[in-house]
């Protein structure tokens, strides 16, 4: 049977091919996104609603499969406070208006080296949101920590470049601290969503695997 989708994070570089897979899936009926601003992209089966994200949890979730790709940098958001806003607060409040409004699966783009006792306050705050999304209680819950992502983006960053040319040189050579393209972990979500995953956690390494697995 058809399903329906609830993706939140859509203009992200994750999100944006995800969005890209669900609409071309014939799986999924109608996918709706949740979006600060119009995402100026249009589609027979795609309804963009747009969110107060600071009241994401009082909103009505209508889709058996809900996909996170919430996130930022420090850089970026501004500060320590308002990272964590992002990508711990947004998240949880996410997961539990999925659970609220009877969600069956929740995928979630979490971070490589995800702990919440970590001493790195960006480890440790993905870890405490993984945490709190999975007590929100949808039944099936799966986080993705992909490494260093690599594909088109619209702002430059300047460390992550230099990364990406290290990582592409040493490859396999860095375990699961290989670069991986945003759209393999799109991939990886759309399918675990498809096959109806367990709860669990894919680390990058995991990831690369099961969005290669069946191509």
């Amino acid at each position: 049977m058809a399903r329906t989708a609830l993706l939140v994070g859509a203009s992200g570089l994750i999100g944006s091919f995800l969005l890209q897979r669900l609409l071309a899936s014939e799986r999924y009926a109608n996918v709706t996104v949740w979006s600060r601003r119009d995402i100026g992209r249009t589609h027979p089966k795609l309804a963009v609603k747009i969110a107060d994200f600071e009241r994401l949890d009082e909103r009505r979730v209508e889709a058996e499969d809900v996909f996170c790709c919430l996130g930022t940098t420090i850089k970026q958001a501004g500060s320590q406070a308002a990272f964590r806003r992002v990508d711990y607060d947004y998240p949880v409040a996410l997961g539990m208006a999925a659970a609220g409004g009877g969600a069956r699966r929740l995928l979630v783009v979490s971070a490589l080296g995800a702990n919440p006792d970590s001493r790195v306050f960006y480890n440790r705050v993905k870890g405490e949101m993984e945490v709190a999304v999975r007590a929100a209680g949808v039944p099936r819950t799966v986080f993705f920590r992909p490494s260093l992502l690599s594909g088109p983006r619209v702002e430059e960053r300047l460390g992550e470049k230099v990364g990406l040319v290290v990582g592409n040189i040493l490859g396999p050579l860095l375990g699961k601290y290989r670069p991986i393209h945003a759209d393999l972990v799109a991939a990886a979500m759309l399918k675990a969503a498809e096959e109806d995953r367990l709860s669990g956690v894919l680390e990058s390494p995991q990831i690369r695997t099961e969005a290669l697995t069946g191509k």
